[in-house]
């Protein structure tokens, strides 16, 4: 399959791309994965190990595009929760006990 990263072609094919990470550790994962064979690996390092490229000249995004299309199982950065924060009223009468009357 061709594909474009980081303005270079590529020609890249499953079976290339499980050879070409094979023996590689996976580095711990922070934010977008993709799962080669049962490892975890980060997006960025996958992209590295496959373009031969500095992890800085290329996305996430692409990677995760070209393995999806490839049909590597991707996982994107989870968003997160939205922190319920009281108001400053809200959390002093909470800290005395006593309801908020406004």
């Amino acid at each position: 399959m061709r594909c474009v990263i980081a303005r270079f072609p590529f020609e890249l094919t499953k079976g290339g791309v499980l050879e070409s990470m094979k023996g590689v550790k996976p580095e711990p994962v922070t934010g977008e994965s993709v799962i080669i064979g049962r490892r975890h690996y980060p997006a960025k390092q996958v992209g590295q190990v496959i373009t031969r490229q500095d992890r800085r000249d290329f996305s996430a995004a692409e990677v995760l595009r070209a393995m999806a299309r490839l049909g590597f199982t991707c996982r994107a950065l989870p968003k997160a929760a939205p922190l319920d924060i009281p108001g400053s009223p809200q959390h002093a009468s909470a800290m005395l006990g006593t309801p908020v009357t406004v």
